[in-house]
């Protein structure tokens, strides 16, 4: 469990991270390249090559799933924005977080270890109900419905991103490879941002900005971290010996990101919670209560 709850606190600190970066003004974009840079560089150094066959590199199966999930990282990213938006905060992240409902419905049909259970089915579906009230928000619904394609692609490319990783987790990616493994991914990101930053033609001199490091190395230290807890967390053992079943991963992480976030935001951020949004959390314990007996 160490695992899963140092993947909650480095996708938590994420939404932390771009609070500031909003509010001192820095440029997202050149703070997600640099991002990228940092946590693959990390990658690299702490990787164990000893233990990992990487030559030759393009023979190993898991690279074709690292340069999707790389790529989509950055179309993701794009996305977010325009939807931000066009169709509002709000509904941008209802999209993104309820998209954890396609790598939990994966993991149950693809690994035959992830058994659907009455009690785990009334976990995922307290934690799912929990996820939604958590972040709900009542706005005036004011946008074009032309638009609505742009949360239903989040909701369906983060979807996607969890389901790969899932995939490549289950199997070619063992601890050892981890690092190397998602050091990779985001180096295609790297390379996939500074090639739409060459495209806009943008000044890469920004990328040297203090601030613009500032923020983008913590944003790649906690983002590293994310990904690599995750599939630490996937490959994790029980005390029976057996990998923790990937829809409880999926359903507990997206449960202590969005819990943990809304705590941060309230404590430290003055942000109000309505009724709805305290039921929620309160909802999040008991899921996670019931998930965690396995």
């Amino acid at each position: 469990m160490i695992y899963l709850l140092l993947s909650i606190i480095s996708s938590t600190s994420i939404f932390v991270i771009f609070k500031f970066v909003d509010k001192y003004k820095v440029s997202t974009f050149d703070v997600i390249i640099i991002n990228y840079l940092i946590a693959s560089t990390l990658g690299y150094l702490i990787s164990d090559y000893s233990n990992v066959d990487i030559l030759p590199l393009h023979k190993n199966g898991w690279l074709p799933y690292a340069f999707i999930i790389g790529i989509l990282f950055i179309i993701m990213f794009v996305i977010v924005g325009k939807s931000s938006q066009k169709v509002g905060i709000a509904i941008t992240t209802v999209a993104s977080k309820m998209s954890v409902i396609t790598p939990i419905l994966f993991s149950i049909l693809y690994d035959p270890a992830d058994h659907l259970t009455i009690k785990k089915s009334i976990g995922i579906s307290i934690a799912l109900l929990a996820v939604f009230l958590t972040i709900y928000r009542k706005r005036k619904i004011d946008f074009d419905p032309h638009h609505l394609y742009l949360p239903i692609l989040l909701f369906i490319g983060m979807g996607i991103v969890d389901s790969v990783i899932k995939f490549s987790q289950h199997n070619y990616v063992s601890d050892a490879l981890s690092p190397l493994f998602t050091a990779i991914l985001f180096t295609i990101a790297a390379i996939t941002g500074l090639t739409t930053n060459l495209i806009r033609k943008n000044s890469f001199i920004n990328l040297l900005n203090k601030g613009v490091l500032f923020w983008g190395i913590l944003l790649g230290i906690s983002n590293y971290g994310s990904i690599y807890f995750l599939i630490r967390a996937l490959n994790h053992k029980t005390e029976i010996g057996i990998p923790l079943a990937g829809s409880i991963v999926f359903g507990m992480n997206n449960l202590g990101i969005v819990g943990l976030s809304v705590l941060i935001g309230l404590f430290f951020f003055r942000e109000k919670l309505t009724r709805l949004n305290w039921i929620g959390i309160l909802l999040s314990f008991v899921a996670i209560y019931i998930l965690s007996q396995y």
